[in-house]
């Protein structure tokens, strides 16, 4: 078996692991609506973080983008398949740490998600698709373009919804009351 099969191999099953341990831990496999959406527009909505996409995505796309990068300089000798299931594991257990009781209540007490419920185990398994999905395309696109696609996935939202992944990042260890206030738009 060659090191591309595993690796195809072992993605899927590491997911399918992600997916039944979210369950395990009391996630709904859908929205609790009973509805699966391609995407969620609308920022507050109840059902941000639980459908296939949201505004929340690009951040998914940007670790990919990050892992790509952080991997290549950190384990540069490892075949890409290997690094590309450490990218994978470590978003798969990021999905699993930020739907814990502790992550969710941090998002709600630190951040302008007031209302998060934590994910659907559909949106997880989106938001690990996601990273991978960057992960591939930081693999293809030259450096110029990665910092370009990175930049757009980060300042569409800051512009749009007024959130995106480093604000998620800084808000989540060491929150702002006066930049939290700018993101819920008071």
């Amino acid at each position: 078996m060659t090191r591309s099969t595993r690796a195809a191999a072992a993605a899927p099953l590491l997911v399918a692991a992600t997916a039944a341990l979210l369950y395990l831990m009391g996630r709904p496999l859908i929205c609790t609506c009973g509805t699966i959406d391609f995407w969620v527009g609308q920022v507050n909505s109840s059902r941000t973080s639980q459908m296939l996409s949201d505004w929340y995505s690009p951040s998914h796309i940007v670790h990919g983008f990050l892992f790509y990068g952080a991997l290549s300089l950190a384990a540069r000798k490892w075949p890409i398949e290997r690094r590309f299931l450490a990218a994978l594991t470590i978003e798969a257990a990021w999905e699993i740490v930020e739907n814990t009781p502790m992550i969710i209540n941090r998002y709600r007490e630190a951040t302008a998600a007031l209302g998060y419920t934590g994910d659907s185990v559909l949106n997880s398994v989106s938001d690990i698709a996601m990273m991978g999905l960057g992960f591939l395309l930081a693999r293809k696109l030259p450096l110029w373009a990665s910092v370009a696609v990175v930049l757009a996935l980060e300042l569409v939202p800051l512009f749009v919804i007024r959130d995106n992944l480093t604000l998620n990042v800084w808000m989540l260890l060491a929150p702002n009351e006066t930049l939290k206030l700018w993101q819920s738009g008071a």
